[in-house]
């Protein structure tokens, strides 16, 4: 008898019997399964939902609950608040985002669908009160919709798509809107009749010749055969805790230590690498000290321990750290003077490491050769003075002169301030959430969704807050829908 395993599928023929059948049994219940059970649902199957946790939920209820949407002249949001935003704006920046790693198709197909995509959501009862926050944002903190959620005012992105607000929040109170998206999915998924079983653990899919047609579940300690005669859709996460796949596939990520996620243990991958998908830029990862970049911090300037600067602040807080932590040694600094500095959550790890009435103090105290740090700081305030920044093009009015003493250094350590991240990498999929070989052909019955795939945020130094969720619950709705055509 074949054994039970992630890395091969099972042979449908040595199946003794069937423990469950339906048309579409969906793997991973945070907002890409739930999606894809709705839309597989609403479109006639019978649909299996199945989580290996005792509720809904996975990394998307971690999150702030928010969506990157734009394009076709704006949603009702930015429009109220004067933001036209075109499709080919959007799409660009999508683009641009994606860096060398963007997938076309994809940023092609939601510019162009996003609009939609947030009436559908909202027909699903996701509420937005429908306000624009304006200001540099973790998330808001009050029932805010709309925020600058990214990189879209900062160069080079400035100069590549017209600026506007993307970021739309479910309107909740406080942080952590993740949660309350999550439970509206997940009642729209049980009002369909969708049939959910929770503590259910995958272990191996289910292959009849060349067509995957079932999987097998870890259910009360006993392997389960789900046969599913439409499809298989995984939706299991990324790989961020699975230290086994991190030191395979991005190493750089043990320079840090607050990995995101919640058992993104990258079993999807597994699965559908074992079953003929390729795994595509699974070097890719995401990383943000966020508590760096709200003002007036921003206003700041970042060096290295040499003392040169390596990025323009004015970016979102993610590119800024996916940037420090490229840089070589354990640590970087952040500079302020006193017009512009607060003092940062202690939850956030970062300390004073130098002060001093010039800046060539805090050079000496920082133990910097001489001439590095001041050096820095003398062309960098030259420049401000002027309103320019050539260096890395900083704009105002975040752009400005850091003159007024005293001045410090606040130490952002990579091993003990807090950086959380997680991976990016994942299934080649199509458009439609088919996953796909490395000829670009569809491995028969096998879909899949959100962070076990590479979609939209694909690259870890353009990424922007919302597209995960736009990725997962979008994308999540193809992959339903596609496998309930069968």
């Amino acid at each position: 008898m074949t054994e039970v395993s992630l890395h091969k599928p099972y042979p449908a023929a040595e199946v003794s019997q069937w423990d469950f059948e339906t048309d579409v049994a969906v793997v991973g219940f945070g907002a890409a399964g739930a999606c894809a059970a709705v839309e597989a649902a609403a479109s006639g199957a019978k649909v299996m939902l199945c989580e290996r946790n005792s509720g809904s939920g996975g990394a998307s209820a971690l999150s702030g609950g928010e969506i990157y949407i734009g394009g076709n002249g704006g949603t009702d949001a930015q429009r109220a608040a004067g933001f036209e935003d075109s499709t080919e704006d959007f799409e660009a920046y999508l683009k641009a985002a994606g860096g060398p790693y963007a997938d076309h198709a994809k940023c092609e197909l939601y510019a162009r669908e996003a609009l939609n995509h947030y009436d559908w959501l909202k027909a699903q009862g996701v509420p937005y009160r429908g306000n624009y926050l304006a200001g540099k944002h973790i998330e808001p903190t009050d029932d805010s919709t709309l925020i600058f959620s990214g990189s879209e005012q900062a160069y080079p992105f400035c100069e590549i798509a017209k600026p506007a607000p993307r970021g739309h929040v479910i309107q909740h109170m406080g942080w952590g809107g993740g949660r309350p998206l999550v439970d509206i999915l997940e009642q729209k998924a049980r009002d369909l009749g969708v049939q959910v079983v929770v503590d259910a653990r995958a272990v191996a899919l289910i292959r009849d010749e060349e067509r995957i047609c079932g999987v097998i579940m870890r259910i009360d300690n006993q392997n389960r055969f789900i046969k599913a005669s439409k499809g298989v859709v995984l939706a299991t996460g990324g790989f961020v805790m699975n230290e086994d796949m991190r030191h395979r596939y991005c190493p750089d990520t043990f320079k840090i230590k607050n990995p995101i996620g919640d058992k993104d243990d990258g079993v999807g991958i597994e699965l559908g690498v074992g079953a003929g998908g390729d795994a595509i830029h699974m070097e890719q990862w995401f990383t943000t000290c966020p508590w760096t970049m709200p003002e007036p911090q921003a206003y700041g300037v970042f060096v290295n321990e040499t003392g040169q600067r390596f990025i323009n602040e004015d970016c979102y807080h993610g590119r800024v750290s996916r940037f420090a932590v490229d840089q070589l040694g354990r640590r970087v600094f952040l500079l302020l003077d006193v017009a512009h500095f607060d003092q940062p959550l202690e939850l956030a790890g970062i300390s004073i490491a130098g002060t001093g009435e010039t800046w060539e103090e805090v050079e000496r105290e920082l133990e910097m050769p001489e001439g590095t740090l001041s050096k820095t700081m003398e062309f960098y305030n030259r420049h401000a003075r002027e309103g320019n920044d050539p260096l890395f093009g900083k704009r105002t009015p975040i752009l400005t002169p850091l003159d007024q003493g005293p001045f410090v250094a606040l130490e952002l350590n990579f091993e003990h301030s807090y950086f959380s991240f997680f991976t990016l990498g994942g299934l080649r999929t199509s458009t439609d959430g088919e996953v796909l070989d490395r000829t670009g052909a569809p491995v028969a019955g096998l879909f899949a969704a959100g962070r076990c795939t590479s979609g939209l945020p694909a690259w870890g130094h353009g990424y922007s807050s919302g597209m995960s969720l736009a990725d997962c619950t979008f994308f999540g709705r193809q992959a339903g829908r596609k496998a309930a055509a069968g």
